[in-house]
């Protein structure tokens, strides 16, 4: 089974997928993908990570998420915002390149044979970008986002801490 989380910043994606990952599991598997840009990056990921409790198996995994072997375990993807990031600036910007290099890492993942939620942002609802490297990454965003809601079995939205079923 395949889930899909979207929503805004700060919309509570991340709790909703925490807790259903719960529901699933009594040891998921937490896939972690963001570096550590800066400190307030940093103080981010550690709010999260005193959020989980000690049944999470952690992995931390900046790009290659297809590599690891999950097989049979509930895993927890947060986020892939912060994963296509990762891919965008490690291409100098190249939407094409890293959206193809991010496409096949994770269809690897997606062929696995285990329970995948992954957490993603939606761009854009809140304006327009105010650079060119932003508009390229809210379209490499927005690509990545529809090809997951393709895939998955279920898309959910969260709006102000409320889950929308868009699938």
């Amino acid at each position: 089974m395949i889930y899909l989380i979207t929503g805004g910043q700060r919309s509570g994606k991340s709790q909703y997928a925490e807790k259903l990952a719960l529901e699933l599991s009594e040891t998921p598997v937490y896939l972690a993908t963001s570096r550590v840009w800066d400190e307030g990056q940093k103080e981010r990921i550690e709010l999260h990570k005193k959020r989980r409790g000690a049944q999470w198996e952690s992995i931390e995994e900046e790009k290659h998420v297809g590599q690891h072997d999950f097989s049979g375990k509930v895993v927890l993807l947060d986020c892939i915002t912060l994963w296509l990031t990762n891919y965008f600036f490690d291409n100098e910007q190249d939407v094409q390149k890293s959206l193809e290099e991010a496409k096949t890492e994770i269809t690897a993942l997606l062929n696995q044979d285990c329970t995948l939620i992954m957490v993603t942002n939606e761009l854009g609802l809140g304006g327009h970008p105010n650079s060119e490297m932003a508009m390229k990454f809210n379209d490499l965003q927005g690509w990545m986002n529809q090809f997951l809601a393709e895939k998955a079995d279920r898309v959910t939205m969260i709006v102000s801490g409320l889950p929308m079923q868009l699938k």
